[in-house]
């Protein structure tokens, strides 16, 4: 990713987005020192070792045919096999069906529902939730993306529902950011992991969409054996 200021050019890796590119896309100069000292770090504590010997693609400047993320060792959950064949529809078919299940936002702020700008919000979101339904993506997008601008209520599930919306849209840079916006929102919730995964996948970067994949597989695991389906805590 980058971004131009000054007459200047900055860049940094995706992967290591700092919170302002996750918030409107900008990169400055902070940017790239934020997202260099997350690589040293993960470098130094050998989370992510670089490998020894680099693909003959990457060497010759060829761009790798997109791959599904390889599946974990454990059996995965029906989101987790749809990631991993990047099956959109199938994505699409479970947060239907999820409905807000994961969501507790709004149940925490039900007391507000009855004044005009709570209804208003939820007024939005009802539209973007038919759109998205019904598989018009672009006006989902637009709806979901007011009700987030609207910032009464904060919703995980709108962040995923929107991410999947870019990738139907082929906008998966959007998409990313969208994940990685339900994961702020709700730290531990593997579908926001899921979706990164997916985004990493359709953006040629396979080796982190294994590493996502992986991490929401472990986390939806220990999220079932702990029993605990709903949101351990938000970020406003």
């Amino acid at each position: 990713m980058n971004s131009s200021r000054d007459g200047k050019s900055y860049n940094t890796n995706q992967a290591y987005a700092p919170p302002e590119y996750l918030r409107d896309g900008r990169v400055t100069p902070k940017s790239v020192i934020f997202s260099f000292g997350t690589v040293l770090l993960d470098l130094l504590s050998g989370k992510r070792i670089p490998p020894t010997q680099t693909p003959s693609y990457v060497m010759l400047g060829i761009q790798k045919h997109e791959e599904a993320p390889a599946t974990p060792q454990h059996p995965l959950s029906p989101m987790g096999e749809a990631c991993t064949r990047i099956d959109l529809t199938a994505i699409h078919q479970i947060l239907v069906m999820t409905h807000y299940n994961d969501d507790e936002a709004t149940k925490e702020l039900s007391f507000q529902e009855w004044t005009q700008q709570m209804s208003d919000t939820l007024e939005v979101r009802k539209r973007g939730d038919f759109a998205f339904r019904e598989e018009d993506f672009k006006t989902a997008i637009e709806c979901y993306s007011q009700f987030i601008d609207m910032g009464t209520m904060v919703s995980p599930t709108v962040c995923a529902r929107r991410s999947l919306c870019h990738l139907m849209c082929d906008q998966h840079d959007a998409a990313l950011r969208n994940a990685m916006q339900a994961q702020c929102i709700y730290q531990g919730w593997p579908t926001a992991f899921y979706m990164q995964a997916v985004a990493l996948a359709k953006l040629n970067m396979q080796s982190d969409a294994i590493d996502m994949l992986q991490e929401a597989s472990m986390l939806e695991e220990k999220r079932q054996e702990d029993g605990n389906g709903s949101l351990e805590q938000f970020y406003f």
